[in-house]
């Protein structure tokens, strides 16, 4: 399991730790017990668990989304996981904090776009 203390990737997905959270932000809904931070087509998702401590946001950016992780008063850990039994990325723990989540983009010939994964 890696650890990070500002910055970490897991895939196509960018973690960077920052300050304070933009205001105006939209929570993003639990899915089956888990925030789905980075959809996959292939149903691969990049979850956090719902968890009293954790709450995501989204933007109009569909590219930016919003982490923030409160001190909890139990051992709960805040695990960033891949959702593939196979050539998956590793598991990443986040500490307490606020987080800006970014999707990889890539450039085609019809513009900007995501990565698919």
């Amino acid at each position: 399991m890696k650890t990070f203390k500002n910055l970490a990737a897991q895939g196509d997905l960018l973690i960077l730790r920052i300050e304070k959270l933009p205001e105006g932000l939209k929570p993003l809904a639990v899915e089956n017990g888990n925030f789905i931070v980075a959809h996959s087509e292939t149903g691969h998702h990049h979850i956090i668990a719902d968890s009293p401590n954790v709450q995501v946001f989204v933007t109009d950016d569909p590219m930016v989304s919003y982490l923030q992780i409160i001190e909890a008063t139990d051992a709960t850990e805040t695990l960033l996981e891949h959702l593939r039994s196979f050539d998956t990325h590793e598991t990443i723990k986040i500490g307490a904090g606020n987080y800006e989540l970014r999707r990889q983009r890539e450039h085609t010939p019809d513009g900007w776009r995501r990565v698919q994964d």
